[in-house]
């Protein structure tokens, strides 16, 4: 992974910025630091700010594990063109399949993990999250949980975030379908991502070349992505350059 502040970098977003790009990010951890209680994340005042008038120069996606509708509130009042929920399958095709097999996952799950202290499951309708950040033995824990799942009498994906077991419909599209899906519904040639989980891996590992610009919040050796700033604090500087190369190539 490079670093994509680097001074040897800056002309990588400068050719982008005077593309057709989309421009695409997850929400928490990239767009909003990553806090302890989910229902209390929101862009720091600064982001908020930036997002508004980046969505002014390019259309701009946001791709989230969040419900759409949740996602939706902590945007800001800034004009994103796309909001994609439940890590790239809301809304799309087949939900009404989907939300019946989470609803089997969600009963069964929801009665194994009763009896597990400082363990939450959090009903997305189409996915479901079942946070363990505040049991006292997390390695347990997560090994109960992602055992319980891969017993399911539905398929289900497991994808491993932080602190959070992510259950998803085995057919459901992910982040890197959405993302494709995204650009050519945008017509753009080329699309870049920022993301900082492991479910934003769907769209680090796609082999776009040319056509496709990953970076990571946080260096990671086992990411696929090919760029990274250094922590969520980073994206503010990455926006501010995105802005301020686009008005430059506009006159403005």
């Amino acid at each position: 992974m490079k670093y994509l502040l680097a001074r040897e970098n800056s002309e990588v977003l400068a050719q982008l910025a005077w593309s057709n790009v989309l421009v695409a990010f997850d929400f928490d951890g990239t767009l909003a630091p990553i806090v302890s209680n989910r229902d209390d994340a929101r862009m720091r005042h600064s982001t908020c700010g930036f997002l508004v008038r980046i969505c002014n120069l390019y259309p701009c996606a946001v791709i989230s594990g969040r419900a759409q509708s949740d996602v939706s509130t902590r945007l800001g009042g800034a004009t994103v063109k796309y909001i994609v929920g439940n890590h790239g399958l809301e809304p799309g095709s087949g939900l009404d399949a989907f939300e019946v097999d989470i609803g089997k996952a969600r009963k069964i799950l929801g009665s194994e993990l009763a009896e597990m202290a400082g363990v939450e499951l959090e009903d997305k309708r189409y996915s479901l999250a079942v946070h363990y950040r505040r049991s006292r033995n997390k390695r347990a824990a997560l090994a109960k949980i992602v055992s319980i799942v891969e017993n399911l009498p539905v398929p289900m994906r497991v994808v491993l975030g932080k602190q959070v077991v992510n259950v998803i419909p085995k057919r459901a599209p992910n982040k890197g379908d959405a993302l494709m899906e995204l650009r050519a519904a945008e017509h753009a040639d080329t699309a870049l991502y920022i993301g900082d989980d492991v479910t934003d891996e769907d769209v680090f590992e796609l082999d776009q070349p040319g056509r496709l610009l990953t970076i990571r919040v946080g260096e990671a050796a086992t990411s696929a992505a090919t760029y990274f700033v250094r922590d969520q604090s980073e994206v503010d500087r990455l926006l501010s350059k995105l802005i301020r190369l686009r008005e430059k190539r506009s006159g403005t």
